[in-house]
């Protein structure tokens, strides 16, 4: 378990757009499920897609919670807040890029590109198709090209669930 902690930490910072302390918390509260439901893991599997699957679902949890009441900043604060405009619509830099994706396109790719888990592991990870892992990294790459480039700004549209 401790040996997977710094993929942990790396993955969590990603996934939460470089938020230190929401990263820390998220893997904090991985570990802790982990050691809870340590029985649940099969010794003779990898435990890495195992700790990846409790964060993810952690994440998505933490996503779905409704967001807390917030309190309106003055006008002579806001601006010291606000992020620095864009020349020309073209994104700066990958991290960037990689806020605009739709979750989960970004949780594919950074398990795949970061993580360098296979499209095995990140199906078991995330508990979906392997088709789907392939589509969404597909998907993922594409629209991160895209934004990139410069030819596509709108904003990330979660995938719509059919049930």
């Amino acid at each position: 378990m401790l040996a997977c902690l710094p993929r942990l930490r790396r993955y969590a910072r990603a996934l939460l757009a470089g938020d230190a302390a929401a990263a820390d918390d998220l893997v904090q509260d991985t570990l802790e499920r982990a050691w809870q439901k340590l029985a649940s893991w099969q010794r003779s599997d990898d435990m890495r897609p195992w700790l990846f699957g409790i964060m993810h679902n952690l994440h998505v949890d933490q996503r779905r919670r409704p967001a807390l009441d917030t309190v309106e900043l003055d006008e002579s604060e806001s601006h010291q807040l606000a992020a620095p405009p864009l020349e020309h619509g073209v994104l700066r830099d990958l991290e960037s890029a990689l806020r605009l994706l739709a979750p989960e396109q970004s949780e594919v790719l950074l398990l795949v590109v970061l993580e360098e888990m296979r499209y095995e592991e990140v199906a078991v990870t995330l508990n979906i198709p392997l088709g789907t892992v392939m589509s969404r990294l597909s998907r993922a790459r594409e629209r991160l090209r895209m934004l990139v480039d410069g030819k596509d700004e709108r904003p990330a549209t979660p995938l719509k669930v059919v049930k």
